[in-house]
């Protein structure tokens, strides 16, 4: 069985920060990569953080210097610590996984082709 489980949204204040956690079964943690995505009402879903088997990370460049992603892999879980929040960043955020690494590199646009994912945590930024 391969469940994702997120953790740690709520509700900020612009300028404040959040980390995500994402739980892992056993049977996802060797897979080739781990994502997370986010999809605000009205928008398309978008990737946000994406780290490989290997370590190696990547966030688009608006993202990068707030969000940060991160793995402990003796606890299962996927990180991502979110920063100097602003009302652009409310939405659901995903977190997912795939063993493929084509769809790790050509997918993380829009997560099309991921094939496993959790159930979302929701992040809202408002004053």
């Amino acid at each position: 069985q391969v469940t994702l489980v997120e953790s740690g949204g709520g509700s900020v204040q612009p300028g404040e920060s959040l980390r995500l956690s994402c739980v892992s079964s056993p049977s996802t943690w060797a897979t080739y990569c781990m994502a997370w995505f986010r999809q605000a009402p009205g928008k398309p879903r978008e990737g946000v953080a994406r780290i490989d088997l290997h370590g190696s990370t990547t966030l688009p460049d608006s993202l990068k210097g707030r969000f940060t992603v991160s793995k402990d892999n003796a606890k299962n879980i996927l990180y991502l610590q979110m920063d100097n929040l602003t009302p652009d960043d409310t939405a659901m955020y995903y977190c997912a996984s795939d063993a493929r690494e084509y769809v790790c590199r050509d997918s993380f646009e829009t997560g099309n082709g991921f094939r496993f994912w959790g159930q979302g945590t929701q992040v809202t930024v408002s004053s």
